[in-house]
Parts: structure tokens; sequence; C-alpha cells
């Protein structure tokens, strides 16, 4: 979720429920946020849907059993609402109306079992006629795709040599739309499949899913950016992306009934996996004992219990206010659409879509196994955790930029769980949910007294930070595999060491001895890279070769026959020439 100032929930300077908390800064490649079960078509005229829009007007979700709502519908219309769209296959009806007796009027009519307003502001007028997103003009950016931080730290980058993804899984990104024509993601764009669920009714017109801010298309690269030797690469860079734009524009509002509609149509239209990087407007939290947020639970729960139904896993943003999900107390940020209250609350009261029973909840963890300073956390509520600061991505217009939050961890759970179902074809939501646990890479509490639980479980990092690699299927060798993840800087014309210690291996190394090495270093016909065995004995893996090319990602084996295999182990790099530096980044042993 998006927070411009930690505490409220504000988008990039209008007041939707996105999740980031930092600003997109572009980079200078930049140019100058099946159909839905018995929904209204998005063809009626534009005259007569202008005309059914008057001030005042008000959305409700009318509860309902699943099936034939037609009496519901009847009684509606005869009760001063409009029906604006409708879900039989989960008995949701969206209703309009500008009458204040119109809820409490639907409340004592047989066969309504809810009903609750999902605003506290008037239905826009745009949502009777909407306009177009804009087509923004493209630029375009220099060769070169570098591999990021935060896919070296989840592993993404050695994924993609295993398995990069399958383009019979889709992932939707329910978000404020999506830049298709943007060149890192028009390859893996599914147009087909892709729509505007804003306001609450779908809206296939080409172009109608497009960004409407820059939220969605900096999470769609993140999740799915093509290998294409250009921009950045996705966590899973072979799977396909639809766009379903929930955010309205203007406001980047997300309101209950676009949630609702776009996972219907998610669960309509095969996704594997939804990313969800926002918080369902305008309550922060809704609670059971309002007879209006009740509704609005019921009617996104209904609508995710759908979309899982059809095959399709819900991953959401856990929000960016450093709150204790597990310990709720008061809610400052309500209603975003009219004037917030100060509220007390209870952990009854839910954060949608992330809380809802099936959801995945993901925490951001800063530069490596830290907890960042604005995710929220809390204790048997936070699943998993992913690199959520200063995330490099994809914006509108064929640029590039960076984003920090909650919404920017979520895309890269949102990957790899499609990485998952591409390793697994016919794999369930559910299996899907519990191999992210089992995969996840534990992260021990720091010293707060906030992060209660076990290094296995706590609330900070639930069961620990995703891991690409193991997604795909690569997992080492128990007992085996030995790495370090410390980043150690190489200075110019000066020797660095990272050191390994191996324990449990019996007798001496092996003749194959493998030896993988991530250096991040320009111009690596400056270095020198030796394996230091325990006794002292140098292994040369590369000696100043590779001239001006960049970084050193390979895997070495190395005929160690003659080593002991239990001891302390190096990396030893020098640098022999100005001007060029660098880090390394990892590296590991397979005996």
């Amino acid at each position: 979720m998006l927070a411009a100032t930690l505490g409220a929930a504000l988008a990039f300077g209008t007041p939707g429920a996105l999740a980031g908390t930092l600003p997109v800064a572009p980079s200078i490649a930049s140019a100058a946020k099946a159909h839905a079960t018995a929904a209204v078509p998005a063809s009626e005229t534009a005259a007569s849907q202008a005309a059914a829009w008057v001030a005042g007007t008000r959305a409700y979700l009318v509860i309902t059993a699943p099936g034939d709502s037609s009496a519901v519908r009847s009684a509606i219309e005869a009760n001063g609402g409009t029906v604006f769209s409708n879900f039989d296959a989960i008995g949701v009806i969206v209703a309009h109306s500008a009458s204040s007796g119109f809820a409490a009027t639907m409340r004592g009519v047989a066969g309504v079992q809810q009903v609750g307003a999902t605003r506290t502001s008037d239905v826009p007028a745009d949502a009777y006629n909407p306009a177009l997103p804009a087509n923004p003009s493209q630029s375009t950016t220099p060769a070169g795709e570098p591999v990021r931080a935060d896919m070296s730290q989840i592993k993404a980058d050695q994924a993609w040599a295993v398995n990069p993804g399958s383009a019979s899984v889709k992932v939707g990104i329910l978000d404020t739309g999506v830049d298709d024509q943007h060149q890192d993601l028009a390859p893996n764009f599914d147009a087909a499949d892709s729509v505007s669920c804003a306001y609450g009714k779908p809206d296939t017109r080409t172009g109608a899913w497009r960004d409407v801010d820059t939220h969605g298309t900096h999470v769609a690269g993140t999740v799915a950016a093509a290998k294409n030797g250009k921009g950045v690469v996705g966590v899973a860079p072979g799977v396909k992306i639809a766009a379903v734009r929930v955010a309205e524009p203007g406001t980047a509002f997300f309101f209950a009934e676009n949630t609702i509609c776009g996972f219907v149509w998610a669960g309509d239209h095969g996704f594997s996996v939804t990313n969800n990087s926002y918080y369902t407007d305008p309550w922060q939290f809704n609670c059971p004992d309002n007879i209006d947020q009740a509704a609005i639970i019921e009617g996104v729960k209904r609508a995710q219990e759908y979309a899982e139904s059809k095959g399709s896993l819900q991953v959401a943003a856990a929000g960016n206010e450093n709150y204790d999900l597990a310990h709720k107390t008061t809610d400052s940020a309500s209603p975003n659409d009219s004037t917030p209250v100060t509220r007390t609350i209870t952990n009854a009261c839910l954060d949608i879509p992330t809380e809802l029973p099936g959801v995945v909840t993901v925490a951001a963890n800063g530069t490596g196994v830290t907890k960042a300073s604005f995710s929220n956390y809390g204790q048997g509520v936070i699943d998993v955790a992913a690199p959520g600061s200063s995330v490099y991505s994809t914006v509108p217009g064929g640029g590039y930029g960076s984003k920090s939050g909650t919404s920017m961890a979520t895309p890269h759970v949102a990957g790899v769980a499609a990485l998952i179902a591409s390793a697994n074809p016919g794999i369930t939501p559910a299996q899907i949910r519990a191999k992210l646990a089992t995969q996840a890479n534990d992260i021990a509490c720091p010293s707060d007294s906030r992060c209660t639980g076990t290094t296995a479980n706590n609330a900070f990092f639930g069961e620990g930070q995703v891991d690409a690699l193991k997604a795909v299927g690569a997992t080492p060798p128990p007992g085996a595999y030995f790495e370090n993840l410390t980043d150690f800087t190489i200075n110019d014309n000066a020797t660095v060491e990272s050191s390994i210690a191996v324990t449990g291996v019996t007798g001496n190394a092996p003749a194959t001895l493998k030896v993988g090495v991530d250096i991040k270093h320009t111009y690596i016909g400056d270095l020198k890279v030796d394996l230091v065995a325990p006794d002292g004995t140098v292994y040369t893996l590369h000696n100043r070769t590779g001239g001006s090319a960049d970084n050193v990602a390979q895997t070495y084996t190395v005929n160690a026959s003659s080593e002991v295999a239990n001891g302390t182990w190096k990396l030893r790099v020098n640098d022999n020439a100005a001007s060029d530096t660098g880090k390394i980044d990892a590296w590991n042993l397979t005996f």
C-alpha cells in the first residue's frame, strides 16, 4: 500500500490506497497506477449512462444468495436504485442510488442478506461514461539489462537459467493499470484478458486497462518484465501478465466493487496469480460491527473465494504504516474519500484484501534480511517477505524508476508464485501457498521487541524471504551446499576475501567441487579471483580475462580432492587497476 507519509493512505499526491512509500525517481530513459459473471456490459450508450447519474449518487453492495438474483434486482429498481452491475455466481449486486433511505429499505427485502455503502462520497459521473486513459508515447532504452539487487536477493537471477516461467501461466495485475506498450512489458502482455474494473463493472474497450498513475506499470515490471536485453528483468520473465485496472482515475481509489469485479474477472479468465498492492478504500480497516463495512468484507471475501475456486491465488501487500496488524488499536486514516476520523478498532477489523483468508500477506524487506522501516507486521498475519526498498522497474512511456513500499515487495512474491505454477502444472492455489512458505528462507528477529515468534515464523518476516531458485526446483543438495550472501566491497588496487565455514562433510572435497561466484564489477579484466582452501592452497578461478566486460557470474569446477572438506574456505578477489570497483555479491560451494 502506498503512503506518502507513514500512517496515511496517500497515493502519489492523490488519496488512493496504493502501497508504495517513495515517489518514482525516473531514469533518463523516461518518456517526456470470458467476461465477469453476469455483469452489466460496458457497451450501453453514453447518453443513457450519463442520464442515470445525479448528484448524491452512492454505491452499495447488495448481498444475496448466489444464483438467480432477478427478484432482488427488481426490488432495487422499485426502491429508488439502479443495478450498475451484478455477479450472480457470488450473490453480489452493485447498486447505485441517490436516496438516503435506500440501504435501510433494501435490508428489509426478502432474499437480501446484507446491504452496505462502499463509499462516503458520490460515485463520479465518469462511471457512466468512462474516459479512456492516455496511451503515452514511448521512449527507447539502450541495450543492457543489469541484474538488480532485489532480483539477486531472492535468487531470481539464478532461477531464470533454470525456468524463467511458462507462457501458459498468467498473472493479473490488479492496480492502477498497465502501460501495455512499454518495450519491456509488451512481449508478455495479454490484451485479450485485460480490462478496467474501475467503478465495479468490466470495461473491455481497448486501452481501458491502461495506467492512470505509474504504480501498476511499476508492479507489472517486477513480476514479468521481459528478458529482452534492455531495461529490467522481472522475477518471472516468461509468464504472461494481464492488466485489471481497479483504480479510478484522478483519485486512484480502489473501492470494494472494483476489487470484486477484478477478482471475479481473474477467476473467469484463468489467472494463476493476482497481485494486489493496495487496500480497499475508503476504510483502511473494515470492521464487522459496522453495517456497511460488514457488507464490504462479505462481498470482497466471496469474490476472493470465487477466484481461488477457479484456480487463482491472491497475493497482497501488508501496508506501509509500520503498524502491528496483530494488535490493532486505532485507525486514523479512514474514511479517506471524505473526512478521516480517529476510531478505536480491534483485530476483528480487517485490512482487505490482504487479511482475508487464503490471501498471501507480504511484508517488505530492506536491503538484505532487514525489515523495511515502513512495513506493517504482525505475528500470525504476515506470510512471507520480499524486497521492497528502492525497487527499480518500469514506468509508463517506456521509462524506468524506483519506488519503495510493500507494493513493491508484493510483485516479487507474485512472480515467485508464478514460477512455482510454471514448474508444477496443475498446482492448486493452496499448494502454491504452502510452497511459498516452505521454500522461503528463514529470517531471525532482530533485536526489536516488536518482532515476536521464532526464526521459522515471526511477526516481521512470516515464514521468511521468498526464494525464486527453490521455486523452480533447483534446491541445493542437503548438507552439501554452503553460501555467503554478505557483500564485500572490492576497492581499486586492493584485495578482499569472503569466507565460508564448511562443517559436517566427511573426508576430502570432491574432484568436482562446484564454486559459484557472483561478483558485480565493471571491467573484469582488472580482477584475479582465487579459491583458497582451508590449508592455504590457492586455486585460480579467473585471472584478469574478459577485458571491459561487466560482472563475474559463473560456476567453476575445481579438483579439490586433496583438500579436507571441513574448514574455512575463502574467495579472494584482487583488483589490479584503478577506476573500476565493485563487490563480491555472493558465492557458494557445492560438495
